[in-house]
């Protein structure tokens, strides 16, 4: 999980965070020495918040919950956020801190959905199939970002009016500054090279021998590479850009403080207010999925899970303690915190209790102090870390129904449209609406009909029902144990038989099927259970 630290900080510190550019070009603001340092300074922030948010939330999991999940800011979410809400350098529909503001609300959103039950049943009304190619799109969109230029490698870039995409490779100076196609040199520049022979073959190569620090082993090579100065893939050029990162760098070991980013919430969204609600429903939707879902995958994975209820215990605490530390790291300057599939690996190796997760947070928070060295991480580093995060995303895709046309084109058009229209939002607004039309018309055709005129495979469909399932929610079964109980106390026949009972002795048997505590009869069947009462 180390890598989320650099690649989550480059990626959100593509926004520019606070800093301010009044190019109505926003891709020429790079250009300008006083927005690159603040921007630089963002992501140095960042990092610090990664790591903080990253321990505290794991940290708090594993104690509250003793489950060996690990939380941290989830993959996927960082790139909507960015590329998306905010936008490169803040060209997006909302600014930084307002999308900061949504993923606050979501935060507080999702502890009342967990405390009502809503949370877990918005994940089983939502079909299945969506749900898989949702996870497929968000992996395409992952690898996307990691061939790109802003924070991969920079093998593709925009292909102007001709194309939506062109082969890269070039040195950014040979970029059109208007199309963004290079003019000459593809695939000429050493970085991406590097990035594509150490970053991505030799981690595609530990990975198949099943090393597990695969993927921060191949950043650190690329990183190491990269840090010498005056060579032709050096992260520190003879600039003031250059000097200035190799400065801090050099460092190696600091306490650097969130300034640019910590609290930078605003509740002032004026005409912003449609992009604002957009934004909070796609953060409150893949959170849903991805959070949910691995929570429950996880607990499945280490053997928690009970069968008959389809629930883990202190599943109302998990989803809580989650909830609340997605508005923690809103607070520091972070896209949504969430369970991560690599938490896996820990229980894969062992792990069974909650103890896994404190000790990775408190790997995290040890990590604050080398702030110095994972900002010294270049993008063409992590860009095939995040080519190959998406790989592992896509490997769902043969959990997808494709045997009937309902199911399996409005998981295309999910997996298809999350990457090519550079929005999570727009993918599943597609997916869903694709899926409600198709299915929604074929139903009443089929019922109009009396069931003679289904189309082609109708019985291999994806079932699906807006019920749900499993056990209801914590203070449902606490109102249902409490009815039970005063109904058995008011009930003259149960009293009737309580106080028989009592006078034929303490020697007497009964053959009734009621469990007898103390004086009173309960039906076992209502029976309180007094392990896990209250669901947490």
């Amino acid at each position: 999980m180390a890598y989320i630290i650099a690649v989550n900080a480059s990626l959100l510190s593509q926004t520019g965070g606070t800093c301010v550019c009044d190019l109505e070009d926003k891709f020429q603001c790079d250009s300008i020495k006083e927005f690159a340092a603040c921007k630089e300074d963002v992501r140095r922030d960042l990092i610090t918040a990664t790591a903080a948010i990253s321990g505290m939330a794991s940290l708090a999991f594993g104690l509250t919950t003793n489950l060996p999940v690990a939380l941290a800011p989830g993959m996927g979410l960082n790139a909507y956020f960015t590329f998306q809400v905010v936008g490169f350098n803040g060209s997006g529909n909302i600014s930084y801190q307002t999308a900061l503001t949504a993923v606050f609300v979501e935060g507080l959103i999702f502890i009342f959905m967990a405390l009502t039950g809503m949370r877990q049943w918005l994940v089983k009304v939502i079909p299945a199939t969506i749900k898989t190619a949702t996870g497929v799109g968000i992996g395409l969109f992952l690898a996307e970002i990691g061939l790109s230029y802003s924070a991969g490698i920079g093998a593709i870039t925009a292909g102007g009016q001709a194309t939506p995409l062109a082969l890269g490779g070039c040195a950014p100076e040979q970029l059109d500054p208007e199309t963004g196609v290079c003019n000459e040199g593809q695939m000429s520049n050493p970085k991406m090279w590097l990035g594509i022979i150490c970053g991505g073959l030799v981690t595609t190569i530990l990975m198949a021998y099943r090393v597990k620090y695969a993927l921060i082993c191949g950043i650190a090579l690329v990183s190491i590479i990269s840090w010498p100065r005056n060579t032709a893939v050096t992260y520190f050029p003879n600039t003031d850009e250059g000097d200035s990162r190799f400065e801090f760098f050099r460092s190696i070991v600091t306490w650097h403080p969130i300034s640019t980013t910590l609290n930078q919430l605003q509740w002032s969204f004026d005409s912003n207010a449609s992009h604002f609600a957009l934004a909070l429903f796609t953060f409150l939707y893949v959170d849903i999925i991805d959070a949910t879902a691995t929570l429950y995958s996880m607990a499945r994975f280490c053997g928690t899970v009970d069968p008959q209820t389809g629930d883990f215990p202190r599943s109302t605490l998990a989803y809580c303690t989650d909830a609340a530390f997605i508005s923690v790291g809103a607070l520091l300057g972070s896209s949504p915190v969430t369970a991560f599939i690599e938490s896996g690996a820990g229980i894969f190796e062992g792990g069974r209790t909650g103890l896994t997760a404190v000790v990775t947070g408190l790997c995290f928070i040890i990590s604050i102090f080398l702030a110095p060295i994972f900002a010294s991480i270049p993008p063409w580093a992590t860009g095939c870390a995040l080519v190959l995060v998406g790989c592992t995303m896509v490997r769902q895709i043969t959990g997808i129904n494709w045997s009937y046309i309902g199911d399996l084109l409005p998981s295309f058009v999910v997996i298809i449209f999350i990457p090519f229209s550079y929005s999570v939002a727009y993918g599943l607004i597609a997916g869903l609406s694709m899926y409600a039309a198709i299915n929604g018309s074929i139903a009443v055709i089929v019922f109009l009909s009396g069931g003679r005129l289904e189309p082609s495979q109708y019985d291999l469909k994806e079932y699906w029902t807006w019920k749900g399932g499993g056990r209801p929610p914590w203070f449902i079964r606490a109102l249902k144990n409490r009815r039970a109980k005063r109904d058995v106390e008011n009930d003259p026949a149960v009293m009737g038989d309580n106080h028989s009972s009592a006078g034929s002795g303490a020697g007497s048997s009964t053959k009734d099927d009621t469990l007898v505590v103390g004086q009173r009869p309960v039906s076992p069947l209502t029976m309180p259970d007094s392990s896990n009462r209250w669901g947490m």
